[in-house]
């Protein structure tokens, strides 16, 4: 794909959310006194899947006001960039239908409006009067981490794939000198297995606590960490699970890591609906009257329109 526009559609976006003044870094500290051990629970394989799958079913969709802090480079690259935070609108739905507006604090101006239905995205920086459009199977290689940023990367980390029956399924325990957790490890087959995912456990209080996801070779796609867990209050009315399945908590912060763009994304739930009725419409993003059109092809030359 075409560098310098893929550097232009996302580059803008983070420009934008750079330009976004006041920051707050999402962490959890728990203190523990000195010689104290929490009490640990135990679980089955069983009974950790039905746990997993309950929140991955039953969450169809999320309406949301969250807070992204994206932070780009890591101590591999040696270069750490830091980006201000900035309040956004997020709507998920399944399949794959995800919308993120991005708004600057304070004055409510819309500093980037991106959509994606699972196989294209469309990408509206008001600010430079542009519109992008193009494929998310198209891959791109930045020289600036953070202009690897997806919409797609936020659906991942907040509706979950369920765990299939027919799926291959390994069970351990993994303890280290900050907590103790179970892990479910979910295997891709074929010619040659692989690992597909890893779901952690916190043996603390049985939540999920960290789900990474793999590509071909073991390269690590993905890895999510959330925390913060708190009840929904869920209102039965637009509930779209029945009550087998319903999602009781579900978490507030969420780290995502993806290691190969090299980017973290800190996002913060204010604000959280589940399982509404989104209308379609909801996640239609039509060109701006005036803006400079860009369509972005893997293999054709990339020009305005």
């Amino acid at each position: 794909m075409n560098k310098r526009v893929l550097v232009c559609m996302v580059g803008l976006t983070v420009t934008a959310i750079s330009g976004a003044c006041g920051a707050r870094t999402i962490k959890q500290t728990t203190t523990v006194a000195p010689g104290a051990k929490p009490a640990l629970k135990d679980a089955t394989r069983e009974e950790l899947l039905d746990k997993y799958n309950q929140i991955a079913s039953g969450v169809k969709s999320i309406n949301a006001v969250v807070e992204l802090r994206p932070t780009a480079g890591s101590k591999y690259s040696g270069v750490i960039e830091e980006y201000h935070e900035v309040k956004a609108f997020l709507l998920a739905q399944r399949p794959a239908q995800v919308r993120v507006i991005g708004q600057a604090p304070i004055v409510g101006t819309t500093i980037f409006d991106m959509v994606s239905d699972g196989e294209t995205f469309r990408v509206s920086i008001p600010s430079k009067n542009k519109f992008l459009v193009g494929a998310i199977a198209s891959e791109r290689a930045s020289s600036k981490p953070i202009e690897n940023l997806r919409p797609h990367h936020l659906l991942d980390a907040l509706l979950w794939p369920e765990i299939r029956k027919e799926e291959s399924v390994l069970f351990e325990e993994f303890n280290d000198e900050t907590a103790r957790f179970y892990v479910l490890t979910v295997l891709r087959g074929g010619y040659r297995t692989e690992i597909l995912r890893k779901v952690w456990f916190n043996r603390t209080s049985l939540n999920v606590s960290r789900l990474q996801t793999y590509g071909p070779k073991g390269a690590l796609v993905s890895d999510v960490h959330v925390a913060d867990w708190q009840p929904v209050l869920a209102d039965q009315e637009h509930s779209a699970t029945s009550a087998t399945n319903a999602v009781n908590a579900f978490p507030r912060a969420i780290r995502i890591d993806r290691p190969h763009d090299d980017y973290q994304l800190d996002l913060q739930i204010i604000k959280l609906s589940l399982n509404e009725n989104i209308p379609s419409d909801r996640f239609t993003l039509e060109q701006p009257a005036g803006s400079e059109l860009v369509r972005v092809g893997e293999n054709a030359e990339d020009k305005p329109q």
